[in-house]
């Protein structure tokens, strides 16, 4: 299964998500690092991930050329200006417009809030994003 992670500025996130899944599914994931910066890229490899890309251009062109399972990474993603500026309105047009399943991390900060959220801590969302996974076996 093929499965793309996007994240910025430290890429804190990223890196938690990349070590859960690959210790979920081991060899039988292929992750994509695609980092708004180069340290969340370099970050996001460091911890696993398989192949990395970093800023608006690679990112953009990634996700336009080729076929993924699934996408991770906070909600900032699907806003222009998103993850502390980081976020270009094409990144998350883009992201928005993909054929696959979106697993969007509802953070609460700037402002956000979804009713209908729990408030659970961050490790306990991507077990529940990696039990999902585990459910559609793609």
């Amino acid at each position: 299964m093929k499965i793309a992670v996007i994240d910025g500025q430290g890429a804190g996130l990223g890196k938690t998500f990349i070590k859960e899944c690959k210790r979920a599914f081991k060899n039988n994931v292929y992750i994509f690092a695609l980092g708004t910066n180069e340290i969340a890229t370099l970050n996001m490899l460091k911890n696993g991930a398989d192949e990395g890309f970093t800023g608006e251009i690679r990112i953009v062109d990634f996700l336009t050329k080729n076929k993924i399972d699934a996408i991770v990474g906070p909600i900032g993603i699907l806003i222009g200006g998103g993850i502390g500026g980081e976020i270009t309105s094409n990144i998350s047009k883009v992201i928005f417009n993909l054929d696959c399943i979106k697993y969007i991390i509802p953070l609460q900060k700037h402002g956000i809030f979804i009713p209908g959220t729990r408030n659970l801590a961050i490790r306990e969302i991507i077990k529940e994003i990696i039990e999902d996974i585990r459910c559609k076996n793609f």
